[in-house]
């Protein structure tokens, strides 16, 4: 019976059939006032907003032509610096960890650095302390990667505050969700004139692509559930498996041109419905999550990432290291398929990927690539039973 039924691999917040109805637009203000933020900015993806956003600040640094990334994140920010004619510089991870490691930041940012993007992932709070301060002693901007962490706070602050500016996604099953888009904020109102200048200057309206995301949201919004989700994820997901490509299957392979065009009035009108109920399902979802940090925390071997202290987490999914890759491959051979929204969250560090191969330096990078092979997600979603995870913990628990 279960087969019947496919899990996502994030909590999304489902769409209500009330969503879809004709609404004005308050999607910026409802989240800006949510967050406690300055006023947000909405671009047609996340990639689309870290474009913006490197367009700004390169006109504030024409000289300077650098980005630092970890070199364990979405393949998504090397296709979009290598889109802006900007050089990709990667830094490695802590061990065991995505956080960018203080010593190697330091030795990757140099005069032609332009921007740090320390990123948020899982929904949980990046360490800002090296960025920040590297990025004051080399005259870099911070560009904090929140794509995975609207809701997530630091000190009572949403984050994408701490950095020069910070954005967010509204993909398919990243919380809050319009099929795509993207949000950006920052503190500094000149620099937001800026981005909002950026913005009116590149960005088409392009009605052919807002009528094609439009049909994708009536998709998303009719599909989001246990039921159907094996159509629009979970057979997609066996098809790549079956011919060997895992990349397909966690969706890590990418155009290299980034759709851009402004986000209609209706889709604007059906994030605002949503955005309403945003905070509860944030907080059920942060009560969940830690229930079942505890269950797994009791598992031999298993690495657990929380929240840092001071920190408030977004929880789409809960991420693991299992102790060896031989037994993270185990795990996901017997999971991924199970219906019970167990995945990857990136197949590759991005110097493995090679469809980037043109884009991203082939630097060693060994904790990123170690991360990335021991690393698991499991679903947040409220339709992940106990049964099912306990299955799961069953199995991450079990010999190899």
């Amino acid at each position: 019976m279960r087969r019947l039924r496919e899990i996502p691999p994030t909590a999304g917040l489902p769409l209500q059939a009330a969503d879809l109805l004709p609404r004005r637009d308050a999607l910026t203000a409802t989240l800006a006032t949510q967050l406690g933020a300055p006023p947000l900015q909405l671009e047609c993806s996340g990639t689309a907003a870290l474009l913006v956003a490197l367009h700004a600040l390169k006109a504030r640094a024409p000289n300077r032509s650098v980005v630092v990334a970890p070199a364990y994140t979405c393949p998504l920010v090397a296709i979009a610096v290598h889109r802006m004619g900007l050089t990709l510089r990667l830094c490695d991870t802590r061990p065991g960890h995505w956080d960018l490691d203080p010593q190697a930041l330091t030795q990757a940012c140099r005069e032609d650095t332009l921007a740090i993007l320390p990123t948020h992932l899982a929904g949980l709070v990046a360490d800002l302390d090296a960025p920040q301060e590297v990025a004051r002693a080399t005259g870099a901007f911070v560009i904090e990667d929140a794509a995975q962490a609207l809701g997530a706070r630091e000190g009572g602050q949403s984050v994408g505050l701490r950095g020069d500016i910070g954005f967010f996604s509204l993909a398919a099953g990243k919380g809050l969700s319009i099929f795509e888009g993207g949000l950006l904020v920052t503190r500094d109102s000149a620099l937001r004139d800026e981005l909002l200048a950026v913005s009116a200057a590149i960005v088409p309206r392009a009605p052919g692509w807002e009528l094609r995301r439009s049909v994708e949201l009536l998709g998303l919004a009719a599909l989001y559930r246990p039921s159907l989700l094996r159509l629009a994820y979970g057979m997609p997901l066996r098809r790549a498996l079956k011919r060997g490509d895992p990349v397909a299957a966690v969706g890590d392979d990418f155009a290299s041109q980034i759709p851009f065009h402004r986000v209609g009035r209706w889709r604007r009108g059906v994030g605002t419905r949503a955005a309403a109920r945003l905070p509860d399902f944030l907080a059920a979802n942060r009560e969940r999550a830690k229930a079942r940090l505890t269950r797994l925390r009791a598992l031999p071997g298993l690495t657990v990432f929380d929240e840092a202290p001071g920190t408030t987490g977004s929880w789409p999914f809960l991420l693991v290291l299992m102790p060896t890759a031989t037994k993270a491959d185990a795990a996901l051979a017997a999971l991924w398929t199970a219906g019970l929204g167990v995945s990857r969250l990136f197949v590759h560090a991005l110097p493995d990927y090679a469809y980037l191969a043109d884009r991203v330096p082939h630097d060693a990078m060994p904790h990123a690539r170690d991360f990335a092979q021991r690393a698991l997600t499991i679903s947040n979603s409220a339709w992940l039973d106990d049964a099912g995870f306990e299955q799961i913990c069953a199995v991450l628990g079990g010999p190899s």
